[in-house]
């Protein structure tokens, strides 16, 4: 059942098969004030099984653009339009998270974006990117990293 993501009162509700669970809690809590403050979206997640869809299109964009295939299996996930932006959401066991950015205008800016928990190390299938470091009073150092979406999705 999908449930929005309480910012104030962080759980690990989801998420707690994660090793890093706490830290990856306070990244997804990090991203829900982020779109509540900068557009007043409410961000609701599901379990990767109620939202399969999203899953699927960040492994499709993943691999028809880089070859990137993720070895963590996903916990949960969301997919939603805001100021003509589709944002798509998942959040893997590792502690990792994957947001697609896709302006649906023609021209618009179009990305994936990385985003690893606190305590985890640069999963195998991502070694070949640099990683800049944010830090966040609900998740602690965030590392993260992206790449332009060139093809269409």
């Amino acid at each position: 059942m999908p449930y929005a993501v309480d910012f104030e009162n962080v759980s690990t509700v989801g998420l707690e098969s994660s090793p890093v669970a706490d830290a990856l809690a306070g990244l997804r809590a990090n991203e829900a004030r982020y779109f509540r403050n900068k557009y007043d979206h409410v961000f609701t997640v599901g379990s990767a099984d109620e939202e399969k869809g999203a899953v699927d299109r960040v492994a499709r964009v993943l691999k028809e653009e880089r070859g990137i295939v993720i070895a963590s299996p996903a916990l949960e996930a969301t997919d939603f339009e805001v100021d003509g932006i589709r944002m798509t959401y998942v959040f893997y066991e590792s502690g990792l998270s994957i947001n697609v950015l896709y302006t649906l205008a023609e021209g618009g800016k179009r990305a994936v974006g990385f985003k690893l928990s606190d305590g985890m190390d640069v999963p195998e299938e991502l070694s070949s990117f640099k990683f800049a470091r944010q830090k966040s009073r609900l998740a602690g150092t965030i590392r993260g990293s992206y790449f332009v979406i060139k093809g269409e999705f």
